[in-house]
């Protein structure tokens, strides 16, 4: 098997990774953990989490996309 074929294959298995990943960190027994009315500079804690939440998981994914296959 060609390595970038491989790469192809690992970098499909990795996205599907961050999928699931999404699906827990927005799911609700984690989101109730955050639902508890506090603020964080004036935010409320439950919006900042979704929010650094879905920066990582945006983050995560660019990195899977773009390593490069050596």
């Amino acid at each position: 098997m060609h390595s970038k074929a491989l790469a192809g294959k690992l970098t499909g298995a990795r996205l599907v990774a961050a999928f699931l990943c999404g699906c827990v960190l927005f799911n609700y027994p984690i989101l109730s953990l955050f639902d508890g009315g506090a603020a964080l500079f004036g935010i409320p804690v439950l919006y900042a989490y979704v929010f650094a939440a879905w920066g990582g998981l945006i983050l995560m994914m660019a990195w899977i996309i773009e390593r490069r296959v050596e």
